[in-house]
Formats: structure tokens, C-alpha cells, sequence
């Protein structure tokens, strides 16, 4: 008898192969029997679940979802076209719009999540398609008995081997199959030469004839997964769509805090500097001194909307770091550029109709192919469930085929087998779980089209509340634009007119609340047009993140 061992190495899995060989006459009986006794290190299963993942993603990833980049999660090596921007603020401690946006798309917490979520569906669809792979498995057994005769006092000493190697599979068409061939391998350790070894070759099939047939049947589960991972990708999509959104958003919110800093500071400056004016006409007798009182109280009060204004740009910023996944105390500011150069841009008019844009939206909203898919989900449930209110009715084959007997060393005596081959039936006398299926999916069938029929209502909803925002903002914008320069004029003529004796202080006074008002709507509803354009290219479905997470 004679034993050798063998150690394999591969892509990260180590394997012994132990090779036992019995002689005896002229006759030689080989077993080989392969352990994972190392097994594949954790390295190894996480860069071979990565690699199936990401190669499901990019094959059902589809070129109307927008460009396939950023969708690898953050503790894996990123794709060429992901996001390879820093962590770390730039040298000059001053953000822009773009390397906000790519640092949010890098780095957000949520947006993190987003792309697990992807990664999970996915990764719950290779155990689906792995339900219909050949499944391979192998036991190995040892046991030592020692046992000692009263009577005699001889000691026998054993140990006994049993081993397994088999496989199993599920077809398409609803079969399933089984194949193992078993070996028990017994020597005396008190160096008694006999030896025994037996081996069982056995097999099983099943194959549905009624219930439970069909590949429409049988692969529902996979079809759902294949399906669940596309819509999950469509909803990546979408939800990259209304994310950049949500950041320019809230870029522009912190510039407009930081304008309406500007304007406070400039209000209590001009504040000031009438009422030094006025302190000197009072003390000249020229005023009476109760409209130097009413300056220095307006000077007061913006001071504390200065002081109040500050705080609320700092609260503001301070959000916003965190949305960019950096810490409060990080040391940056915004570019002001940004407003300035969204102002040179301008406001332009939608160039769709509304007829056009709800059509659009139509046809290229991710979210509502997905509810329109969910229909065909909830036909199939229907026709699943109808499948098993019938009876059952299964054709079982087997097959047992033993050793010779352990002079002839173990080779299998196919034409002393058991041989098997026959029918098993389940009648339909109660199916009342199968009854509430069924109709629990003709229910569902039915709520899944009122929910496209709802869903349709609410994008066509979305796209007319977008555009008419779109056109409010733009109309808006005009109308303060003309406001501001109204009031620019009504400072200057009412310090004229109060130069002249022929205005008072509170004219003075109200015309620079005026001033500061005028001035921070103007921001506001730049701001809010900008937003509204892009939340009506998002809700039509025509947005396109890049790459480096900006938009075209």
C-alpha cells in the first residue's frame, strides 16, 4: 500500500490531493480523493465576488442609463472612469462647483450606500444563477476505535476512513439530478493485513411532469433577480440624477448665505455712515436729535442682522462639509465666482413645450420603464400561481451500485445494481395556500397597474410643476432685477431729497431696508431659477451626470 500527497496552489486556494493505492495479485485499485484543506483565502472570495458583480453590472448596464462610471463601492479598486478625486481639500482651501460635486459623488455617506445597494442586488443574483449550476461537494470522515475482549484480554485497534464525492443539479426544464460515489476504506492498526475497501456509486432523478414543470416555472426566481438587478441599476441612475442635483442646490445655497453676508455688512456700513451724517447735522441744530436716535437704533438692528447673517452662512457651510463627507472644522469656503458666473449665464426659457417635455419624460424616465416592468413581474407571479393549483406528478429514476467484494479490491458491479425507475403523485386535495397565492398575485397584478397608472400621473405631475416653476423663476428673476434697480435709485434721490431738506430720515432709512432686500431676492431667485432648470432636465429624464459627476 502505498501513499503520496500532492499541495496545489491557485489564485489564492491552496489544495492537497492525497492519492492512496492498494496492491494486491495483479490486480490494482487506485482512489483519489481531493481535500480543500487550506481552502481559498478571504481575499481570494472577495476578488471573485467583485469580479462576477461587476461584470453583471456592466453587461445589463445599458447606454440610455448615462454613462457607466462611479458604481464600484469605496473598499474596492475603482473602474478608469470612476471618480479618482482626493479626500483632501485643494491647496487654495476653496471649493468649486465641480470638485464639490465629484468630491460628493466620491465621497457622500448616502451616496456610498447607493452603490451597496447596487452591489448587493447583484451579488444576491449569483447565488440565483448558481441555483442551476452543477453543485459539486465532498465528506471525509476518520474514526479510531480501539476495543478490548474481557474474556481474552485482545486489544483490536481500527481506523476507519469514509469519504463522499458527488454532485448535484437543477435544469432549466425543472429536473434535478444527483451523482456520489461513496468510499469506506478499513485497516487494522495491530498489523493484521486485511484490509477492506467498499465504494457505492449512486443516482437520482427527478423530473416533473405536471406542477412544478417548465422553464417559465421553474427559472421565476432567476428572472426575478435578473430583472431586480436592472431595475436597481435604473434606480442608480436616477438617483445620480437627482443627487447632483441636490448638491448644486445646496452649493448655491451656501453662496447665497455668503451674498447676503456681503449685502448685511454693506447695509450696516451705509447705516453707519448716515448716521454720522445726522449726528453732525443735530448737533448743528439742522436736524432735531430724535432722527439721530432713529438712525443709530437702524444701525443697531443691522449690526444684529450682520451678526445674523454670518451665522447663518457658517450653519449652512458647515452642512454642507458634511454632505461632502468632510469634517465641520475643515478650513474651506466656496468659490463666489460660482454666482457670479451663474449670473452671466443668465435666465433662459425652456426650449420644450410642455406637450414635448411630459412626452419626453415619458419615455426616458428610468423610474416609470421600471413600474412599467413591474406589470410583467406581476404576470408571471400569476401565472406561477396558477401552476400550482394543479396536482403533481414527478418521474423518480435511481440508481445504488456496490463493490465487489474486498478481495477483488472495490470495483463496482454495475450488473448487480439496484435499479429504479417510477412515478410520484400528489393529488390536488388541498390546496388552499396554493388557492391564496393565486389570488394574493391576481391582486397584485391589479395594484401593480394602478401603481404605473399613478406613477405615470406623477411624473406627468412633476414635469408640469417643473416647467411652471422653471418660468415663474425666470419671470421672478426679472421682476427683482427691475426691483433692485428701483431701489438703488430711491437710496441715492432720497439722500438727495434729504440733503435738500425736502426728505426725512425714516425715507433714508426705509429706502436702504429696500436696498437690502431687493438685493438678497435678486440672489435668491438667480438661485432658484438655476435649480429649477435643472429639475426640469432631471424630471424629463434628458439630465446626463459625467463622468467627473458634473451635468450636460
Amino acid at each position: 500500500m502505498l501513499g503520496t500527497q500532492e499541495v496545489i496552489k491557485e489564485k489564492g486556494c491552496m489544495f492537497f490531493r492525497f492519492r492512496l493505492i492498494v496492491l494486491g495479485g495483479t490486480s490494482v485499485c487506485a482512489a483519489a480523493l481531493i481535500i480543500m484543506a487550506g481552502g481559498c483565502s478571504r481575499e481570494y472570495h472577495k476578488a471573485d465576488a467583485d469580479k462576477e458583480v461587476y461584470k453583471i453590472i456592466n453587461s445589463k448596464w445599458q447606454e440610455g442609463f448615462g454613462q457607466k462610471v462611479n458604481y464600484t463601492i469605496s473598499d474596492v479598486p475603482g473602474s478608469p472612469n470612476d471618480i479618482q478625486i482626493e479626500k483632501a481639500v485643494p491647496p487654495s482651501r476653496t471649493i468649486n462647483l465641480a470638485q464639490a460635486v465629484a468630491m460628493a459623488t466620491a465621497h457622500n455617506r448616502e451616496y456610498q450606500s447607493q452603490k451597496e445597494d447596487l452591489y448587493l442586488i447583484a451579488l444576491d443574483l449569483t447565488l440565483n444563477r448558481h441555483d442551476f449550476a452543477t453543485k459539486w461537494f465532498g465528506t471525509v470522515d476518520g474514526t479510531y476505535t480501539r476495543f478490548t475482549d474481557d474474556t481474552t484480554l485482545e486489544r483490536d485497534e481500527t481506523l476507519k476512513y469514509e469519504g463522499e464525492l458527488g454532485f448535484k443539479q437543477l435544469l432549466a426544464g425543472g429536473a434535478q439530478i444527483s451523482a456520489s460515489i461513496a468510499y469506506d476504506w478499513l485497516r487494522y492498526l495491530t498489523g493484521d493485513p486485511r484490509a477492506s475497501i467498499g465504494s457505492v456509486l449512486s443516482a437520482t432523478l427527478t423530473q416533473p411532469l405536471l406542477r412544478g414543470r417548465g422553464r417559465k416555472i421553474v427559472q421565476e426566481n432567476l428572472t426575478q433577480a435578473e430583472r431586480e438587478t436592472l431595475y436597481q441599476i435604473r434606480a442608480f441612475n436616477r438617483y445620480r440624477k437627482t443627487f447632483v442635483v441636490s448638491i448644486i442646490n445646496d452649493y448655491y445655497l451656501v453662496l447665497q448665505r455668503r451674498d447676503e453676508v456681503t449685502n448685511a455688512e454693506n447695509n450696516y456700513k451705509r447705516r453707519s455712515e448716515s448716521k454720522e451724517r445726522l449726528d453732525m447735522e443735530a448737533e448743528a441744530g439742522i436736524r432735531p436729535p430724535f432722527e439721530a436716535d432713529q438712525a443709530e437704533q437702524e444701525v443697531l438692528r443691522a449690526r444684529d442682522g450682520y451678526v445674523r447673517a454670518q451665522q447663518r452662512y457658517k450653519q449652512q457651510l458647515d452642512e454642507f462639509k458634511i454632505r461632502l463627507a468632510l469634517p465641520t472644522d475643515a478650513n474651506v469656503a466656496l468659490d463666489q465666482n460660482e454666482l457670479k458666473a451663474l449670473e452671466q449665464i443668465g435666465i433662459s426659457e425652456p426650449e420644450y413645450t410642455l406637450d414635448t417635455a411630459i412626452e419626453t419624460a415619458l419615455i426616458r424616465r428610468l423610474d416609470l420603464a421600471t413600474s412599467m416592468d413591474r406589470i410583467d413581474d406581476a404576470l408571471r407571479k400569476v401565472v406561477v400561481a396558477a401552476d400550482g393549483l394543479g396536482a403533481e406528478l414527478d418521474l423518480v429514476g435511481g440508481l445504488e451500485v456496490g463493490s465487489t467484494p474486498p478481495t477483488d479490491y472495490g470495483s463496482l458491479q454495475f450488473h448487480h445494481g439496484t435499479y429504479s425507475l417510477g412515478l410520484s403523485a400528489d393529488l390536488p386535495l388541498d390546496r388552499k395556500a396554493e388557492r391564496n397565492a393565486y389570488r394574493r398575485a391576481l391582486i397584485e397584478l391589479q395594484r401593480q397597474k394602478r401603481d404605473y397608472e399613478d406613477f405615470t400621473d406623477t411624473v406627468k405631475l412633476q414635469v408640469r410643476q417643473a416647467y411652471r416653476q422653471l418660468a415663474e423663476a425666470a419671470e421672478l428673476y426679472h421682476i427683482q432685477k427691475n426691483n433692485l434697480e428701483l431701489a438703488k435709485k430711491r437710496v441715492e434721490s432720497t439722500s438727495m431729497l434729504l440733503e435738500a431738506g425736502r426728505a426725512t430720515t425714516r425715507d433714508l432709512l426705509e429706502s436702504q431696508t429696500a436696498l437690502l432686500e431687493a438685493q438678497n431676492n435678486v440672489t435668491a431667485a438667480l438661485v432658484a431659477h438655476s435649480i429649477a432648470k435643472l429639475t426640469f432636465f432631471s424630471d424629463t429624464g434628458i439630465l446626463q451626470v459625467k463622468p467627473d459627476g458634473m451635468w450636460q
